[in-house]
């Protein structure tokens, strides 16, 4: 099975060293329009097999779309990542033309690919993937979710001093600071509600924390994260190639599901080998429902600039 991931700065070069160490793919494609770039971090990535025991080659290539040929999964990551102040908004305008750009040539040279995107804004880019590829919807899919969920489960863990393996805590919702939805009502420690252990003041501490998360680190290391999200988008790579019917939270287009029509936005997902392969309904209380309605509109807000501009 070939793997592309398009983009080999920080997210995208640490997602295709995740894909190669788990040793499922034949064939990792690292491309950059960069001159030299995803050469080189391919080439020392490689150097790393004999010591980590992973057989999968991995190949980087400038701005060459034909080396992505018959790609089963791809990966895209380009686009300029966020600094300190920006919000994923103010992204639309020179990421949307990027990831249009890039879901075209994916296309040409592989029509059966599943495309995963990390690039933010993570929704709308989502959706203009969608949109702009003509693909079946259960093969496009956003990463953001499972990135925060992770993160929501750091959160807990960290205030409960508890294995992060032990719990399970979904977020739903777009991914951005102020429309993500972290139910921490929902979440467990081995079955066991988690607000069995927790104040009131601490599950509100937790949620805010997860919700600027992003931001947080944006502020501490000057850029968007990369080891996080990377493993993240590996992750649910894994699950697609390997058939493996695990669920995350992901974004996909709704027609109906959870009360939304017309456009993408994080839902727990089943991903096996069709791409995202059914929507897990959630019973969510008024407040989740209403905050839900909410983070849409947010979402929607950011859809239309791509149809102001008549890039969709």
């Amino acid at each position: 099975m070939k793997i592309t991931v398009i983009g080999a700065g920080a997210v995208g070069a640490t997602t295709a060293d995740n894909i190669a160490r788990r040793n499922f793919a034949e064939e990792v494609v690292l491309l950059d329009i960069k001159e030299g770039f995803a050469e080189g971090k391919a080439q020392d990535m490689m150097q790393t097999s004999a010591l980590l025991g992973f057989d999968t080659k991995i190949k980087g290539v400038t701005n060459d779309y034909l080396q992505t040929a018959g790609s089963s999964i791809a990966v895209i990551t380009s686009g300029i990542p966020r600094k300190p102040g920006m919000t994923r908004e103010e992204l639309i305008g020179t990421n949307a033309n990027i990831v249009k750009e890039v879901v075209q040539n994916l296309i040409k040279h592989s029509p059966d690919i599943t495309i995963l995107i990390v690039s933010n804004p993570m929704d709308t880019m989502t959706y203009l993937a969608l949109k702009a590829s003509g693909l079946p919807k259960n093969r496009i899919i956003g990463m953001g979710g499972a990135l925060d969920s992770s993160r929501f489960k750091y959160q807990i863990a960290t205030k409960l001093n508890a294995s992060p393996a032990d719990l399970n805590a979904i977020v739903i919702g777009g991914h951005g600071d102020t429309t993500m939805i972290p139910l921490i009502n929902k979440a467990t420690w081995n079955s066991i509600p988690v607000k069995n252990f927790l104040t009131e003041e601490e599950k509100t501490e937790i949620v805010h924390k997860t919700m600027v998360g992003g931001a947080t680190l944006t502020a501490l290391i000057g850029t968007s994260a990369w080891y996080a999200p990377g493993a993240a988008a590996a992750a649910m790579v894994e699950s697609i190639a390997l058939d493996q019917n695990k669920l995350f939270t992901a974004s996909v287009y709704l027609e109906g599901e959870f009360g939304q029509e017309d456009i993408c936005i994080g839902v727990p997902v089943i991903l096996n080998k069709n791409g995202w392969d059914k929507i897990v309904p959630l019973d969510l209380d008024a407040e989740e429902s209403a905050k839900f309605e909410d983070s849409a509109q947010a979402v929607r807000k950011m859809n239309q600039v791509l149809k102001d501009n008549n890039i969709i």
